[in-house]
């Protein structure tokens, strides 16, 4: 191209980064260009958070504006920004690489806290403007207090470092961009399939005229056709359910090496609302709406758990009128223990686990720790416990990323039901592990009337359920690969397994089949 293209964009230091990177895209494609910093209606408004904003927009119409005007040729804009309907003249030509699209909270070290959820101290005052986040934080953790923030990224940051806040939640793209300053603070990330992040965060969208076509087509170069699939997926669906911008709405969508496409959801109509969560496959988003949108049949799920009031699975399945039966079909028993045996690592397959040896916490806590899962670990991190390993993800993925930790001659003990199944021990060779049974598990001889869909929690719950309930063609929901095996053993064959075994996760599983 011979001529110099103009590029508009906001003056924040993220807006300028994000300006000067394509600016230097552009450059190396043979296209000149100069940047126009333009102030938006955002840029202005500072002592009010987005909800609170009248109109749409107001971080990108005055820059659309000038491009209308002819007075820019290219808009620079984060996508979340950006409206679903482009402006009459108006198109998205080119969308690059994509950040992480995660948020994180920085958490400051005084507020931090590993054994509760999000890392944070009980009642911490926490900092967004986002309507998205705070639905969210406070769907998670009710406890928490949450404070309007503005500004640009360092000013916000700044403001964590000076007291106003205990924690705040940040774009983990905008952190990533800018190399901000982070000492002293602590980082937790946040996963988006959890902490569902807005439609086409981490993406850039560059925007220009319709009638432009010469640089449209020069744009087919930097363009990433992958990347702008999704993200368009994302924000399709926020158009489709009839969400803004800056609405509490969330969407994260990916393709798997198969091509087949999941997206994770999260919509409220208020920001106090526990939010309607879901999870959906396919790529047909016009059916994927309607699925969503269609009054649901209230179908009946059992749960082989006692669940708190705190419960995120209780929530989500009341928020949806689901009629929900919460039992724990085993009860388990201490057996006497009287000593440790001679160890390198002690590994907890359940909070249980703990209890039963709990009496020897002087030697417990000289030796190396692990537990199998997230919730295992912040009620081993609540009893003062330091965890020199944490699992994630199924039974099979947790033990092979154990094994890879037990260096040499090291042994690694096991407290153990008495009806185990052992999925992480048997990784180990006889040499490296010790196993004893430190509780008895028993079984409840429970009867149930008939549930649509069977969630089950452990291969225990399984035997315990069908030595007293028949199979009676329910949807049937598994934790994990033991307790799939268990099911298959009984002969049940179609199971929906749980990507790991949160109840965050079991729950996002249930409402995918709603």
């Amino acid at each position: 191209m011979k001529r110099t293209i103009v590029i508009g964009s906001r003056g924040s230091d993220l807006a300028l980064w994000q300006a000067n990177h394509i600016k230097d895209m552009l450059s190396n494609i043979g296209i000149s260009s100069d940047i126009k910093i333009i102030k938006t209606k955002g840029d202005y408004i500072q002592h009010l958070s987005f909800d609170k904003i009248e109109g749409k927009g107001f971080f990108t119409k005055e820059i659309e504006n000038e491009l209308l005007d002819k007075k820019v040729d290219l808009a620079v804009h984060s996508l979340k920004d950006l409206e679903t309907d482009q402006p009459n003249g108006l198109m998205i030509a080119a969308v690059p690489d994509r950040e992480d699209p995660a948020d994180c909270l920085l958490i400051k070290s005084s507020s931090y806290s590993t054994s509760s959820f999000l890392n944070l101290s009980p009642n911490s005052i926490v900092g967004t403007s986002s309507s998205r986040r705070k639905n969210q934080l406070l769907f998670f953790r009710e406890d928490l207090e949450i404070k309007d923030l503005r500004g640009n990224v360092p000013t916000r940051v700044e403001k964590l470092k000076n007291g106003d806040y205990d924690a705040i939640v940040l774009a983990k793209a905008g952190l990533n961009r800018l190399n901000v300053d982070l000492s002293k603070i602590k980082i937790y990330d946040l996963d988006p399939k959890i902490f569902i992040p807005a439609p086409g965060q981490g993406a850039l969208a560059l925007q220009i005229r319709s009638e432009d076509e010469e640089l449209r087509m020069k744009l087919q170069i930097i363009n990433k056709q992958n990347i702008a699939d999704n993200v368009f997926f994302e924000r399709s669906i926020l158009n489709g359910i009839g969400g803004g911008c800056h609405s509490p709405f969330g969407a994260y969508s990916i393709e798997d090496s198969n091509g087949v496409r999941t997206t994770w959801l999260t919509y409220s109509d208020k920001t106090e609302q526990i939010p309607y969560r879901t999870v959906i496959k396919g790529e047909d988003y016009h059916q994927l709406v309607c699925q969503i949108k269609k009054k649901k049949s209230p179908k009946k799920i059992f749960i082989s758990r006692d669940l708190n009031g705190d419960s995120v699975f209780k929530k989500l399945m009341l928020n949806q009128k689901l009629p929900l039966t919460a039992c724990s079909l085993i009860e388990k028993e201490k057996m006497e223990v009287l000593e440790l045996p001679d160890c390198d690592w002690i590994f907890f397959n359940s909070s249980f686990a703990y209890d039963s040896i709990s009496h020897l916490n002087s030697f417990i806590q000289n030796k190396k720790l692990a537990a199998i899962g997230l919730g295992t670990a912040r009620y081993l991190k609540s009893k003062g416990l330091f965890l020199e390993f944490v699992g994630d993800g199924t039974p099979n993925n947790v033990a092979q990323k154990f094994r890879a930790c037990v260096m040499g001659d090291q042994v690694v003990f096991f407290p153990s039901s008495s009806r185990s199944v052992g999925t992480v021990e048997k990784e180990l060779s006889n040499k490296n592990k010790i196993v004893a049974k430190t509780y008895q598990t028993n079984l409840k001889g429970l009867h149930f009337s008939s549930h649509d869909i069977l969630v089950f929690t452990s291969p225990s719950n399984v035997k315990a359920y069908f030595d007293f309930n028949s199979y009676n063609g329910e949807e049937v929901i598994s934790i994990g690969t033991t307790t799939t095996s268990c099911l298959n053993d009984l002969g049940i064959i179609k199971i929906h397994e749980s990507i790991n075994s949160s109840e965050l996760s079991l729950a996002d599983t249930v409402l995918s089949l709603i």
